[in-house]
């Protein structure tokens, strides 16, 4: 069996990171042969809750998880890291901008960013998950100079699966028969564009191969984003209507982005 990775989770005690953290110790997320160190970082006023968290946890009695550290110090926190997760951000409320969100985040993953230059392996790979995610990466990157851009990364793949679907709805086809699809994000209200609009569908789809010419509602994407709103306005649709609307998914894309991103290194 390989040794042991340090991994971190920080916001530890909030209910995103609690829906990734047994996904993580049973090896769903790096592998059924990986043992694991776990480090639960959060604010000091959680640390009851966050206690409990470690409670748990050991109660599982996950054979993969060698340890369970729960600290509110970085220099415990970020100390030889292999993976960081860093999920804890300033959540977004009610009324609140993405130009709101992008100012109170920002210190939050320059100190982030400075304890992985600090503390944490050069090799460490980070995984940024609180939003806005594409700008913390950054932001965290940044300040983190002496460790390599290429081991950061965001998970945007909510948006990308959105539009993958929504695209998929329109066409009356399934979420797998739509490739060539990128998304990019914007710190704007309009938060997903269509980089390269062209949707290929398969041949079993019953509409054969399409490009651009076949999908000019795809084209206009580009023109006029508002066109496609449930990418723009999900988030917020789904926090008026399901309470928890997002934790499942981010649980779950979070798997399949480590998956991707090791599987890749890997080859």
């Amino acid at each position: 069996m390989p040794e042991p990775i340090r991994v971190l989770v920080t916001g530890a005690a909030g209910q995103i990171a609690y829906s990734l953290l047994y996904s993580i110790g049973n090896g769903s997320v790096f592998g059924k042969d990986q043992p694991i160190i776990l480090v639960l970082l959060d604010i000091t006023p959680m640390m009851g809750v966050l206690d409990g968290v470690l409670m748990e946890l050991q109660d599982c009695a996950l054979p993969l998880l060698k340890d369970v550290i729960a600290t509110d110090k970085e220099e415990v926190a970020f100390k030889d890291l292999d993976i960081a997760v860093l999920v804890g951000s300033m959540p977004r409320r009610d009324g609140m901008e993405r130009k709101d969100l992008l100012k109170a985040n920002v210190n939050i993953f320059k100190t982030q960013g400075a304890a992985l230059e600090k503390y944490a392996k050069k090799s460490v790979k980070v995984i940024v998950v609180g939003n806005p995610a594409n700008t913390n990466c950054l932001t965290a990157s940044k300040s983190a100079p002496s460790i390599p851009k290429e081991n950061f990364s965001c998970l945007t793949r909510l948006d990308h699966n959105r539009a993958k679907a929504q695209i998929a709805i329109k066409l009356g086809v399934t979420s797998d028969d739509v490739k060539n699809l990128s998304s990019r994000l914007e710190n704007y209200p309009v938060q997903c564009l269509l980089r390269k609009p062209s949707v290929t569908t398969s041949e079993t789809s019953g509409l054969g191969p399409q490009r651009e010419s076949l999908c000019p509602w795809v084209l206009s994407l580009t023109a006029t984003p508002m066109v496609f709103p449930m990418i723009c306005s999900t988030r917020s649709l789904l926090q008026s209507r399901i309470r928890h609307g997002r934790l499942l998914k981010v649980s779950l894309l979070m798997i399949s982005h480590v998956r991707r991103w090791i599987s890749l290194q890997r080859n």
